[in-house]
C-alpha cells in the first residue's frame, strides 16, 4: 500500500516559489517588445481590464487580493447562497415563462423539465378571463405560478387564487409569487398605481398561504435601459427597501415583510460578473434586512432571467450559446430559479423547437453537467470574490445616490435614473459601435445571405417609462436599411475589395473589411475586376508596405474607373486620395452608415 507523506504530494516541491515581483517583471518584458515601457505595478494594469462602474479586472489574482469572509451557505451574509444546501437537492427552479394564452405550451413545458410557470397576465399577455383555460390540466400544488401582471395585479392575483379554491389546492400547498411590483411598473409604464392593493395582498399571503409571495423587486426595467450591473443592484435595492417601508407601514412585521419579497435580476453572457452579481447582491439585502432589525429573514430569493438586452435578431442561433452561459452562470451564482429566454425571443413568440432549447439549456447544465451538485462553485476564486466586493461597494453607492434623492420612487420620477442609466448606456453603446464588444453574428461575422427566421408577433411590451435596448440596434438599424433596398432593387448595396499583393500579405486586412461592410449590410465583392463588380467605392487591403509602393497609384486609378469613395484597411497614413480609413476600433457604426447615405439607401 502506497502511503502519502503528511504534508501531501507535492508537485512543485522542487522548484522555488514564484514572487508577484517576479511575474510583474516578465510582464514588463513583453510590454516592453511591443513597444511600452511600464514597470512594476503599471505593467501590470496595462493588461487590466476596465469594466463599467469603474471597475477593473487584473490579469493575475492571488492571496494578496483577498475579500471579506462570504460566510457559509445558508447563513448571513448569505453571499455563499440563501439555503445551506444551495442547489444540490433537484437543482434550481426551471422556470418558463409565457406571454400567450397557449395551455398546450405551458403543458408541454411542465412535462419536458420545467418546474414553475412565470405568466405573463393583462393587457400586455394573457388575458385574465383565459388564466383558468392556461392552466387547465397543471398540478398547482406541484407548479408554482409566478405572475406578471403590471397594473392588472389585484384581479390576476383574484382570479389566481379564485383557482386555487376552484381546483381544490390547500393554501399551504399554492406556491410562487402574485408578481405585485408598483415600482418596477412605473419603470415600464410611466405609470403609478396606489400600494394599498398590494399591501392587502402581501397581508392575505402572510396570514393564509405560507409558500406564496405577493411581490417581485424586477430589476430588469433598469437592466433592459442598459444599466450595469450596480446600477441594477442599486435600483433593486432601493425598490425592496421601499416595499419593506411600505408593508411595515400597512402593519406586517419586518420578518413578514421581507418573506413577502422575491428579486428578479439578468443573467448575461458575461459569466464571472453574473455570479458576482447575484453574490453580491444577496450580501447587500442581508445588510439591509440587519439594518431593519431581521437578520434572520436576510436570504434574498433570486430569479434569474437570461439578458433580453443581448439577444440578437440576426443569426439568433447564436442566442442559443449565449443563454448557455449566461445561464451556467445564473446557476455557479446561487440563483434559486432561473428562466431560459428562447433564442428566437427578440423576433416574436417563441416556437415549439425554441422552448425545448430553453429549458432543455438548464435540464443539461443540472443533470449532465452537475452544476448544482456543488455549492457556490466560483467561491473561493480570490477573482469572483474580489469583483463580488468590488460590485457590492459599487452597488451599495447607487443604492445611496438614490436614498439620498429621496427613494426609489422619488428618484424615477425626477429623471435621476432615467438620465444615470443613459449614461451608462451611451458609453456602452460607443464601444459597440467600435466593435470593442463584439457581437458574433451581427458585428462580428455577420451572414448577408442567411434566411431570416420568421415567428408570430408576441403582445407589445409595456411602454411609456424607461427605453428598451439591445446590444444590436445600432447594426439591426444598418441591416434593415440594406434588406429595404435588396427588396425595391433586387441587390444589395456593394464595394469592391481591392487585394493587393500575394495572400499572406492581404488576407487578414481582406476578411477585416469584408466582416466590418457585411455588418452593415454591404455586400463585399472581391472577385474580377472594380468595372464588373457593380459598386462605386472601393476597400484597399494590403500591407502597410505595399501601401507605401501602391496606394496613391492604386487610388488615382480606381477614381478614374469611377470610384466614388476609397477606403484603406489600416491605420491612417500619408496616402492621398484615401477617404476613409477602416481600422480596429474605428467608429464601424458611423463608416457604415455614412456609406449606406452615399450608396443612396435609405
Amino acid at each position: 500500500m502506497n502511503v502519502l507523506p503528511d504534508d501531501g504530494l507535492s508537485l512543485a516541491a522542487e522548484f522555488p516559489d514564484a514572487t508577484h515581483e517576479q511575474w510583474q517583471g516578465l510582464v514588463e518584458g513583453v510590454l516592453r517588445k511591443a513597444g511600452k515601457e511600464v514597470s512594476g505595478a503599471a505593467a501590470e494594469d496595462a493588461l487590466s481590464t476596465l469594466l463599467e462602474d469603474g471597475l477593473r479586472t487584473q490579469p493575475l489574482y492571488t492571496a494578496r487580493d483577498a475579500a471579506p469572509e462570504p460566510g457559509l451557505p445558508g447563513f448571513a451574509p448569505f453571499v455563499r447562497g440563501g439555503r445551506a444546501e444551495g442547489n444540490t437537492v433537484g437543482g434550481w427552479d426551471v422556470r418558463q415563462r409565457h406571454a400567450a394564452a397557449d395551455g398546450g405550451a405551458v403543458l408541454a413545458d411542465l412535462e419536458n423539465g420545467v418546474s414553475s410557470l412565470w405568466l405573463v397576465v393583462g393587457e400586455d399577455g394573457i388575458p385574465v378571463p383565459a388564466l383558468s383555460g392556461v392552466l387547465e390540466g397543471v398540478y398547482l400544488d406541484l407548479a408554482p405560478v409566478v405572475l406578471d401582471a403590471g397594473s392588472d395585479v389585484a384581479s390576476a392575483a383574484a382570479e389566481l387564487l379564485r383557482i386555487y379554491e376552484e381546483r381544490g389546492v390547500g393554501k399551504e400547498a399554492a406556491r410562487g409569487n402574485l408578481g405585485a411590483d408598483p415600482l418596477g411598473h412605473e419603470a415600464r409604464t410611466g405609470e403609478a398605481f396606489g400600494f394599498a392593493p398590494v399591501a392587502a395582498l402581501a397581508r392575505r399571503c402572510a396570514e393564509g398561504y405560507p409558500g406564496l409571495r405577493a411581490l417581485t423587486v424586477d430589476a430588469l426595467p433598469y437592466h433592459e435601459a442598459g444599466g450595469s450591473a450596480a446600477q441594477e443592484l442599486g435600483c433593486s435595492l432601493a425598490t425592496g427597501v421601499a416595499y419593506l417601508r411600505e408593508l411595515t407601514a400597512a402593519g406586517l412585521s419586518i420578518e413578514q415583510a421581507c418573506a413577502q419579497v422575491e428579486f428578479r435580476y439578468a443573467a448575461t453572457a458575461d459569466q464571472f460578473l453574473t455570479i458576482a452579481k447575484l453574490r453580491a447582491a444577496r450580501r447587500l439585502w442581508a445588510r439591509v434586512t440587519e439594518a431593519c432589525g431581521a437578520s434572520e429573514a436576510g436570504a434574498q430569493r433570486q430569479h434569474a432571467v437570461t439578458s433580453p438586452v443581448m439577444m440578437t435578431r440576426r443569426d439568433p442561433w447564436v442566442n442559443m450559446l449565449r443563454t448557455t452561459i449566461a445561464t451556467l452562470a445564473a446557476g455557479a451564482g446561487g440563483a434559486d430559479s432561473v428562466t431560459v429566454l428562447p433564442f428566437d425571443d427578440a423576433l416574436g413568440l417563441p416556437d415549439a423547437f425554441a422552448r425545448r432549447i430553453a429549458r432543455n439549456t438548464s435540464t443539461i447544465l443540472i443533470e449532465e453537467s452537475h452544476l448544482s451538485r456543488v455549492i457556490d462553485p466560483a467561491g473561493g476564486s480570490w477573482y469572483v470574490e474580489r469583483l463580488t466586493d468590488e460590485l457590492a461597494h459599487a452597488g451599495w453607492e447607487f443604492f445611496q445616490s438614490i436614498e439620498r434623492a429621496g427613494g426609489q420612487e422619488a428618484a424615477l420620477r425626477s429623471g435621476m435614473i432615467r438620465e444615470r442609466l443613459a449614461d451608462t448606456w451611451s458609453l456602452r453603446s460607443a464601444k459597440l459601435a467600435k466593435r470593442r464588444e463584439p457581437i458574433t453574428g451581427v458585428s462580428e461575422f455577420p451572414h448577408l445571405t442567411e434566411k431570416p427566421v420568421v415567428r408570430a408577433p408576441a403582445p407589445e411590451p409595456p411602454s411609456g417609462g424607461l427605453p428598451r435596448v439591445r446590444r444590436d440596434e445600432a447594426f439591426e438599424a444598418l441591416r434593415a436599411r440594406s434588406d429595404a433596398h435588396l427588396a425595391a432593387t433586387g441587390a444589395r448595396p456593394r464595394v469592391y475589395l481591392a487585394a493587393l499583393g500575394p495572400a499572406a500579405a492581404h488576407t487578414a486586412r481582406l476578411t477585416f473589411a469584408a466582416n466590418l461592410f457585411q455588418a452593415g449590410g454591404i455586400e463585399p465583392v472581391t472577385e474580377g475586376g472594380f468595372e464588373e463588380s457593380g459598386a462605386r467605392e472601393v476597400c484597399l487591403c494590403s500591407s502597410d508596405a505595399l501601401y507605401e509602393e501602391q496606394a496613391e497609384a492604386l487610388t488615382e486609378r480606381f477614381r478614374s474607373a469611377g470610384a466614388e469613395q476609397v477606403f484603406l484597411a489600416g491605420r491612417p497614413g500619408p496616402y492621398a486620395g484615401v477617404d476613409t480609413y477602416v481600422f480596429a476600433g474605428c467608429d464601424a457604426v458611423a463608416v457604415l452608415s455614412a456609406a449606406l447615405d452615399r450608396m443612396g439607401v435609405s
